[in-house]
């Protein structure tokens, strides 16, 4: 099953919102409706954000074939629905290119950033696979945050398509998913994701991760990102930099798996990406109940930074870059 795909005209994604409750597709035949789906985290993931600005531009192209104006007006709120993840922006300006070869030139190219994605993640599962067994060897225990399966992807994944290569070899001895608060896409997502592969696993609070590395019950971190800097530093969920203190006191990997799509060479550094805050909603309520006295006021950025210096290695789909060896993006 694809996260998201082109069907007869229209968006086909699965609502990550109902998850793990229930399996619903829904198809999406405006950019309207594509736009709310990427705010409300129906569709989410650097991956499938990135097919979903291609599909998107071939879905605005059609919907407004004689009003180009409000064509790229409707491409450009897709565009910026999500700051921080590059891969969106990036898959909108690839498909916005072919505008002036018609709704075909433009569908064609948004397939094709749909098939690179797929093939991206074969590539990041070896080669993450390889490393993680080169540095921490068989019966490996893995720590990952946030969703990095074939939900955040199309299918596959990043950091998740290597815990299900190692565990295919046989090399994989358990993870630790972290709950990945404040929308819980490790509880609701990851553990989803990982009993479907078979994959033994406990669900850990965030806060328990850097412990749990320090109690020697973790042997690396491998999660995924939202955009790599030229500097190496690397945009995530909120929670990575947590993890990646915690890894770097313990003196173990923290690996990053992301495709070679994510790698954004015109950001310096993570100092100049916008961190998207989501507002106070998502912390004072859990699921519409208030969980905090009302009024109270929050903090809710979706990302943090961790710095290079913090980071092991960065793989994707074409490439192993490792900071022992002085490399960089």
């Amino acid at each position: 099953m694809r996260t998201i795909d082109w069907a007869d005209g229209a968006i086909d994604i699965i609502d990550q919102t109902a998850l793990p409750g229930r399996v619903s597709v829904l198809r999406l035949s405006t950019v309207e409706e594509l736009v709310d789906a990427v705010r409300r985290l129906a569709v989410r993931g650097a991956p499938a954000l990135g097919v979903a600005g291609a599909l998107g531009v071939a879905l605005a192209a059609t919907q407004y074939a004689g009003d180009p104006a409000a064509r790229d007006a409707a491409i450009g709120t897709l565009r910026d629905a999500r700051p921080t993840a590059v891969n969106l922006a990036r898959g909108v300006a690839r498909a916005a290119a072919e505008l002036p070869g018609g709704v075909a030139a433009v569908l064609a190219q948004a397939l094709r950033v749909r098939d690179e994605e797929i093939a991206s993640s074969t590539g990041q599962a070896r080669l993450g696979a390889d490393l993680v067994t080169e540095l921490c060897g068989p019966g490996v225990r893995l720590l990952t945050h946030c969703n990095t399966g074939a939900l955040a992807a199309v299918v596959g994944g990043t950091a998740l398509s290597v815990v299900a290569e190692l565990h295919r070899r046989g090399d994989l001895g358990a993870v630790v998913a972290s709950e990945t608060r404040p929308l819980l896409q490790g509880a609701r997502l990851t553990a989803w994701e990982l009993g479907r592969l078979g994959v033994p696993f406990r669900l850990a609070v965030d806060s328990a991760g850097p412990f749990l590395m320090a109690r020697g019950e973790v042997d690396a971190v491998i999660l995924g990102a939202d955009r790599i800097a030229a500097n190496g530093d690397v945009v995530n969920k909120v929670g990575s930099y947590a993890h990646a203190l915690g890894a770097a006191r313990a003196g173990i990997p923290f690996i990053v798996v992301a495709p070679e799509s994510t790698v954004d060479m015109s950001t310096p550094d993570g100092a100049a990406v916008e961190i998207e805050d989501r507002g106070p909603a998502e912390v004072v309520c859990f699921a519409g109940v208030p969980v905090a006295p009302p009024g109270t006021p929050a903090v809710n950025p979706a990302f943090d930074v961790t710095p290079y210096d913090l980071v092991t290695a960065i793989v994707t789909d074409r490439r192993v870059i490792r900071r022992d060896r002085g490399e960089r993006p």
